[in-house]
């Protein structure tokens, strides 16, 4: 991790046993007003609309909105787009609803630790508190007609009185705060004109905004420095949306000034060159998405700009998400930690559909839609009402190539018109997620037919967590049952894994890739594993050849997770290194499609005491 890192981590350890931190984190703070409510709305700062009544949007009153707000009101919501949990009309913002621990609201937010096996998961509080359902409700207002004022302000209104600033699990992680502060301007500029917005309530959500934004810059090092992932480029947004819509705060200008520069300084770093992520993860990759089109949209609309390495970082990872993308049905491979985050959720499509997320920040660009369909419009229609943006660039357009190369990310895909391939080789110079290097993810007709395993839960039982982040969960290769990378605590792997080289071509027939990684060093310094895939042209099948160089005394193992579709389409066979076939083996093997969710399914496993397994994949 570096010694900036090191030096980092081991002063905010020192700052917090000693107490010093929790004195820049004061709880029971000074009630204070910095604008009144007529003072706020006539604030000269352009949002996405000024109020309900200044919006565009085609109304679309569907069913499938229709429920999902009944939902909400009848005490039910949705985790991590995934899971339907019955929590009540009153729930408590504290309690845990997967085994119901409840929260001490009186706890200092530094004296709560984010792992906890009596507490569990702390994202099961963290969800609804996160203020994410409100797009539901609001668009529900909008398309029905219906007015939701009184709900969503109650609900925002109790949520301050259950959380004390400082204090409690809701307080625990800045990028939590940062979104239901955005989350909440939403709903303030949705409701400016409502008689349900008085001046008491005004007060109240005020202080809280302010104290949240402090909260997030007196602890912003955390993100650029220990974490350096989505949740610094979250905060450091919200910092610098705190200078253009809360100009009032005393620090305000500061906060704007230091949130461009640092928000700007994480885009540069955390998007490689091209276009890949160094989250390693397609979800993260997607919330990286809606927070540079929440950046950039209201940064026009306040006559401000990012720098050019800003925008062309952007339009790079459009590219790359554009090229994994399954233009049927929007889905990528479900590569890399995925908690199920979806922030700004501004439409009717499933979870994980990107294509309406892809589309409003490629609108920004040209003023054209990437994916044409209406249904995949409404999160341009929010974001791009205001008929003062215009486009940043014509010229920007994006297709569909037959090979795309992402060395800095470490991908490689191969497009047919029946199928698309996904490789993984690289190396890394940040923080790996799971031990998936040369993991092949295959696509056909649609369906995901070989693919990752995907996440399930961060805090659970730890062979799960290291099942979900293993190797085995990854079409690829293990010695014995050893991952390819050794294993340290909660997110941590040490001697990660490198790519030797990697090349994948188009040849008159057929795509090739050829890769080589380093790895399992763990078990000895000059282990490599080199994996070919032969895919012809015109034809649904694939050559893989995989041979392990290794001195140990351990069978190399080839592991297939399938679903349901493969054995449908396709059979498989391997051999040896003399020629001789293979067993099939099977073995349990889990499938998470969503965070919180799991289902036992088949994975085919190969195993050979020699040092090459080379397998057929083909239709039947």
């Amino acid at each position: 991790m570096g010694w900036r890192y090191v030096r980092f981590r081991g002063l905010f350890e020192l700052k917090r046993k000693t107490g010093i931190l929790k004195n820049k984190f004061p709880t029971n703070p000074r009630v204070q007003q910095f604008i009144s409510l007529e003072e706020w709305k006539k604030l000269p700062v352009q949002y996405f609309f000024q109020d309900k009544n200044d919006l565009k949007i085609l109304k679309n009153p569907n069913t499938q909105l229709k429920r999902a707000y009944q939902q909400i009101q009848s005490g039910k919501l949705s985790y991590f787009n995934s899971t339907l949990l019955e929590i009540g009309q009153d729930y408590d913002w504290l309690t845990n609803p997967s085994n119901d621990y409840q929260y001490d609201q009186n706890k200092h937010w530094l004296d709560i630790p984010d792992l906890s096996q009596e507490a569990g998961d702390i994202k099961y509080v963290w969800e609804k508190s996160r203020f994410s359902y409100l797009y539901e409700v609001i668009r529900y207002d909008y398309h029905f007609e219906e007015d939701c004022a009184a709900f969503v302000l109650e609900e925002i209104e109790s949520w301050i009185a259950q959380n004390p600033i400082n204090q409690g699990p809701n307080w625990r992680c800045s990028q939590e705060i940062s979104l239901r502060t955005m989350n909440w301007l939403f709903a303030l500029y949705y409701y400016k004109r409502s008689p349900e917005l008085t001046e008491a309530r005004f007060q109240k959500i005020m202080q809280v905004i302010y104290w949240q934004l402090k909260h997030d810059y007196d602890n912003i090092n955390f993100s650029r420095i220990a974490v350096r992932n989505n949740h610094a480029i979250t905060e450091t947004l919200m910092l610098y949306l705190a200078g253009i819509f809360f100009p009032f705060f005393p620090e305000a200008a500061k906060w704007k000034h230091k949130g461009k520069q640092w928000f700007e300084e994480e885009i540069a770093y955390q998007v490689y060159e091209d276009g890949t992520f160094l989250q390693f993860s397609h979800n993260y990759h997607r919330v990286l998405i809606q927070l540079m089109t929440q950046a950039f949209y209201l940064a026009e609309l306040n006559n401000e700009s990012f720098s050019d390495l800003t925008y062309e970082r952007a339009k790079k990872s459009l590219n790359y998400l554009y090229q994994c993308t399954n233009l049927e049905n929007g889905q990528l491979p479900n590569y890399g930690a995925n908690d199920g985050a979806l922030f700004f959720k501004l439409n009717d499509q499933p979870y994980r559909d990107y294509r309406s997320q892809l589309n409003a920040l490629a609108y920004f660009f040209n003023k054209e839609v990437l994916f044409e369909d209406k249904e995949l419009e409404e999160d341009i229609a929010w974001f791009a009402n205001s008929e003062k943006l215009t486009a940043k660039d014509l010229n920007f357009k994006l297709q569909k190539e037959k090979i795309s190369r992402f060395s800095q990310g470490g991908y490689y895909l191969m497009q047919n018109p029946d199928s698309f391939t996904f490789i993984k080789c690289g190396s890394y110079k940040d923080r790996p997620s799971h031990a998936d290097n040369l993991h092949i993810d295959i696509w056909y007709k649609g369906e995901n037919v070989l693919r990752d395993a995907g996440t399930y839960r961060y805090n659970t039982e730890p062979e799960l967590v290291r099942y979900f982040n293993g190797t085995s969960a990854h079409n690829t290769v293990t010695l014995g049952d050893e991952d390819q990378m050794e294993k340290g605590p909660r997110f941590i792997w040490f001697n990660w894994s490198s790519a030797e080289s990697a090349k994948v071509r188009e040849a008159e027939s057929e795509f090739i890739f050829e890769g080589k990684i380093k790895i399992f060093q763990h078990l000895g310094q000059e282990i490599y594993h080199n994996r070919k895939v032969i895919q012809p042209k015109e034809e649904a099948s694939w050559e893989i050849e995989d041979t392990v160089e290794h001195q140990t005394d351990l069978p190399i193992r080839q592991y297939w997770n399938t679903s349901d579709g493969f054995h449908n389409y396709f059979k498989i066979s391997a051999k040896d290194e003399e020629g001789n076939e293979l067993k099939v083996g099977k073995q349990k093997g889990y499938y998470s499609g969503l965070y919180g969710q799991k289902e036992e399914t088949e994975v085919i496993v190969f195993s050979s005491k020699g040092k090459k397994i080379s397998t057929k994949i083909q239709l039947k």
